[in-house]
């Protein structure tokens, strides 16, 4: 179906986030998918001891847990993946490839649960059923005839567990390659790489415990209603308990504003809300960094007219001195810094920033928290570490409630990264593997997403795996990374549903079907449980409750032992043993790593276990031993500072973003009921002065065009636009339908993530 023709219709939304509106659609989706009444249960085992833990996103579980763990996401994705809908081979008899590509990637989704593993074949341009040995063989073969092992890449989605994973990356070391493109490429990589110049670990620092001794909670970049909900329930808590929470972001989210708790029967009966953010500040598209270079300069104003007055002092000054390096150095830049620079990049008004400031030196817990907003930029890993600057200036790192925590989407995307999933390895990880395992692993570092997808585009990559996940819609520039994979000699998935990944193909082309979080793990008769990782390092245990959608499904983690069995035999490990059992593969885990100690007993308490984060404790594993200030000036000389001067106000900045009825690429529905959007995804938010300095009207059609300098066209047609509150310049619309618009070679600097969250574009008239 071309949804070009699906124009829905925009309505202003009136409610609180959550309430009766989350329950209604709680049942809508439960209703769509079909789930059967004997299977609704499960929603009382989400996020539950002895449950499954919930396959949307990271966010953290009470040590006490209610009831009811779960939010209207993480029922959409429990629903979808419980659906009675199934993709059988006869799905694949009736269209081809070539007409399965042209429906939509909600029709593909509501397809349903994929059945019996598919080969492609090229003669009728379809995928026909395999078995599950001749699929093991044809990837065998294909990797074991490659002339290096790095011409084969694995890609690792966030949903794997932690047993998947270690086997997973244990495999392709054993093969020869750290070629491990991965989610987190595309998204909180910043965090990984900005982080450890700082205080030395690429994760957060606090636990949700801080959130109840905070004061301030600075969100940045964030919409906690769609992307986790039950985020709110903790805001919720602190704006009742009087802190302060400001919401720092271009789109002025519903979920901040106001919140109905489905948890508090009062609220729900008499209709109130909570107020959530107290402030609202809003930087234009790439201005995070100046803004919060400019937070730190006037906090240190104030620190100076404290000292110079004989009050207290603002910073904290025995903190930095005995924990810090680098202060003087920061110091000097922000000094040097002038004030109409840092204004007019960031977007916001001095008096804004003041204001800002004023809460800010005010707070004395104060919990700094972001998401993409932050971390799909440019300078993302300079915006990173600024923060952490900030905090550190007033010791807000390592101490009960306060602390750093960038919120990760997928639900174990951090887990993976710390069971190994890392294209660039640290060498006492890799000591610790070859010695544990009896190998020698490959030392060089390996491709992350783009440059998996340069690399395809090449010729240099012939083999892509992927292990979860959307890669082909997921990734920047559509046009080029379709054809990249379409370059390869064979391309695998595994999934449990149908999605265009599967569609954009190599010569020879797998679909391996996989059991869900939600349902019975059954290893030689005796059901296995999986481990994941949640954004504030809690570990814990999950064990799905519901039948298979099909008994030809396989777990992920057989899946990888059959594979690297076909692949490598049983060197360095009988792979099928491990995986027969899956607590031999968590005691493998804690042979390597060392804060997985005791990983089987630990894990099998009530909530798990916390792994630990050294900067917690005031420990920095930095090169120092101390937690480092970092100097980063302003860039004024970025292809986004050279396209406005060229185009001049016509010149706007895009950021994708997600719709409400989504989960990363997964697309459920067609609503985006909090901004106002019903029935249609092909929208682009824009200030209501800029629609008209345009020459366009409210509801006008337009195509965008990216603005780069490397002479690629890059457009994505028909949007209608949409008056919303927005910084002037700057644009928002869904994803995947406007990743055509991001350059494969715009990406953070020091990350490589694509920089989905400020492409520059010029607007036209639609046909």
């Amino acid at each position: 179906m071309d949804d070009h023709l699906n124009e829905g219709h925009i309505a202003p939304y009136p409610h609180a986030a959550a309430g009766w509106g989350a329950l209604k659609h709680v049942a809508l989706n439960l209703w769509r998918e079909r789930v059967k009444a004997t299977d609704f249960r499960m929603l009382l085992e989400q996020n539950q001891h002895g449950g499954f833990d919930c396959p949307g996103c990271a966010w953290p579980d009470r040590e006490h847990a209610s009831t009811f763990e779960f939010c209207e996401n993480g029922v959409k994705a429990v629903a979808a993946e419980a659906t009675s809908k199934r993709a059988t081979p006869a799905l694949f008899a009736r269209y081809t490839v070539t007409q399965l590509l042209q429906q939509s990637d909600y029709e593909l989704e509501q397809h349903g649960r994929l059945t019996t593993p598919l080969a492609y074949h090229a003669e009728t341009d379809r995928y026909q059923p395999v078995s599950w040995d001749a699929a093991f063989q044809l990837i065998a073969g294909h990797l074991n005839s490659l002339d290096n092992p790095d011409r084969a890449a694995f890609y690792a989605s966030g949903r794997a567990s932690n047993e998947a994973a270690f086997l997973y990356q244990l495999f392709v070391r054993a093969y020869g390659t750290n070629n491990f493109p991965d989610c987190s490429n595309m998204c909180h990589e910043p965090t990984s790489r900005g982080l450890p110049q700082t205080v030395g670990v690429g994760k957060g620092t606090v636990t949700l415990d801080d959130f109840e001794h905070a004061d301030t909670v600075l969100i940045f970049g964030q919409n906690p209603a769609t992307n986790h909900p039950r985020m709110l329930g903790e805001l919720r808590d602190c704006a009742k308990r009087g802190a302060v929470i400001v919401s720092i972001n271009p789109l002025r989210e519903r979920g901040l504003e106001r919140f109905t708790s489905p948890q508090h029967a009062s609220e729900m009966l008499t209709g109130a809300s909570t107020r959530i953010s107290s402030m609202f500040i809003q930087p234009r598209l790439s201005g995070d960094f100046a803004l919060i270079k400019a937070l730190a300069k006037r906090t240190l104003e104030l620190d100076d007219w404290a000292a110079a007055a004989g009050r207290p002092r603002i910073l904290d000054v025995a903190f930095i001195a005995e924990h810090t390096t680098g202060f003087d150095a920061f110091t000097a830049d922000l000094r040097a810094e002038p004030w109409e620079l840092l204004i007019a990049e960031s977007g916001v008004a001095r008096d804004r920033i003041e204001a800002l400031a004023q809460v800010f030196v005010k707070g004395a817990n104060i919990i700094a928290t972001w998401g993409m907003g932050l971390t799909q930029h440019r300078n993302s890993v300079q915006a990173v570490t600024m923060l952490s600057n900030l905090m550190m200036m007033r010791g807000q790192i390592g101490r009960r409630g306060a602390g750093l925590c960038p919120v990760r989407g997928h639900s174990n995307v951090q887990g993976n990264r710390t069971v190994g999933i890392e294209e660039k390895p640290g060498g006492a990880f890799l000591d610790r593997l070859g010695q544990v395992f009896q190998f020698t692993p490959p030392r060089h570092h390996g491709h992350d997403v783009v440059a998996t997808i340069e690399a395809m585009l090449a010729g240099d990559v012939k083999v892509f795996v992927g292990l979860g996940g959307n890669f082909a819609v997921a990734a920047p520039d559509t046009p080029r990374t379709f054809e990249a994979l379409r370059r390869c000699d064979l391309t695998v998935h595994m999934a449990t549903k149908l999605n265009r990944s599967h569609l954009v193909h190599g010569h020879d082309a797998l679909i391996l079907p996989v059991l869900g979080r939600t349902e019975i793990d059954l290893q030689d008769g005796v059901a296995q449980g999986v481990t994941v990782e949640d954004s504030m390092s809690m570990v814990h245990l999950s064990y799905g409750g519901n039948q298979p959608a099909s008994p030809d499904l396989l777990s992920e983690t057989a899946i990888v032992a059959r594979m690297a069995e076909a692949t490598l035999g049983k060197f360095p490990v009988d792979w099928r043993w491990y995986a027969a059992d899956y607590s031999r593969i968590r005691d493998a885990i804690a042979q390597v790593f060392d804060a997985f100690y005791d990983y089987n007993e630990r894990v099998a308490k009530p909530g798990g276990f916390h792994l630990g984060v050294a900067s917690r404790d005031r420990r920095w594993n930095t090169a120092s031993g101390r937690a480092q200030f970092i100097v980063n000036p302003l860039d004024l000389d970025t292809p986004l500072h050279r396209a406005r001067a060229l185009h001049g106000d016509k010149l706007m900045t895009l950021m994708t973003t997600r719709s409400h009825d989504q989960y990363n690429t997964t697309i459920y529905g067609m609503d985006d009921r909090y901004r106002g959007v019903f029935g249609t995804r092909r929208v682009v938010f824009a200030n209501a002065a800029d629609i008209a300095m345009l020459g366009f009207q409210d509801g006008d059609w337009v195509d965008l065009e990216t603005a780069w300098e490397d002479g690629v066209p890059r457009r994505a047609d028909r949007f209608r636009l949409v008056p919303y509150d927005i910084p002037r310049g700057c644009l928002a619309a869904y994803y995947p339908e406007t990743n055509p618009l991001v350059p494969l070679d715009s990406v953070a600097l020091g990350a490589g993530t694509p920089t989905s969250k400020s492409i520059p574009v010029l607007l036209r008239a639609s046909a």
